[in-house]
């Protein structure tokens, strides 16, 4: 999983995206933990209020799945930590066949960015509206094409042809200061509200878990929060 920077870190990242490098993305994303793989039977890391967590936000929940599931699981991500880039290609796709499609579980993904450049990723994202999820899939399985390269804007840019963005509202999403400012509010709730200072970072029926979740375990938690019928 990888750190959040620091409350002074965040405060220096620029809301000008423009001038983006892949050095300056690394000085200002701060200290970025690795931590080691996901442990069989992983334990949670504590527990918050569902009804606090599921309230209103500062950008709206997208919820994949059946609405009236037993079982919700929300993440907390990062466009550029390469951990949930992971999780998205290796584990969520046997949690949406097993689990959200058959109606075991909904799922809502969060943005936490950890550096401006996953700043302006979300941002994109959204300005796709109900094709948000499916553009963090495209961004997360293409990350190594505009996350880590020298130029990295160009590099979303390209990615995000793909989904139809053109250049102009590429362009024009990044100079929104309220989308921006709600981005950052949805990171701030989480952190403050609910303790999260690392990505991906879960909550399952109100449970925390840090760091990746193998399907395995997905499936031993899900099962231990399903009433009995």
């Amino acid at each position: 999983m990888f750190a959040a920077p620091s409350p002074k870190e965040q405060a220096n990242m620029s809301f000008s995206f423009f001038s983006l490098s892949r050095r300056r993305l690394i000085v200002a994303a701060g200290a970025m933990l690795l931590a080691g793989p996901a442990l069989a039977d992983k334990a949670a890391a504590g527990k918050v209020s569902v009804e606090e967590l599921m309230a209103p936000n500062a950008l709206p929940d997208i919820v994949e799945g059946d609405a009236n599931a037993p079982v919700t699981i929300v993440e907390y991500a990062s466009m550029t930590c390469s951990h949930c880039a992971a999780f998205h290609h290796e584990v969520y796709p046997a949690l949406k066949k097993n689990y959200i499609d058959a109606g075991k579980a909904k799922f809502i993904l969060r943005e936490f960015p950890l550096d401006p450049l996953a700043t302006a990723a979300f941002m994109l994202a959204r300005e796709l509206g109900d094709k948000r999820d499916a553009v963090v899939d495209l961004l997360f399985a293409q990350q190594k094409n505009w996350a880590f390269v020298d130029k990295p804007l160009d590099g979303l840019a390209s990615v995000l042809k793909q989904a139809g963005l053109s250049q102009d509202k590429f362009e024009a999403v990044l100079k929104d200061q309220a989308l921006y400012e709600k981005v950052n509010a949805v990171r701030t709730r989480a952190n403050e509200k609910f303790g999260v200072n690392s990505t991906p970072t879960f909550f399952i029926n109100g449970d925390k878990y840090t760091g990746e979740i193998t399907i395995d375990d997905f499936g031993k938690i899900i099962a231990a929060k399903t009433p009995a019928k």
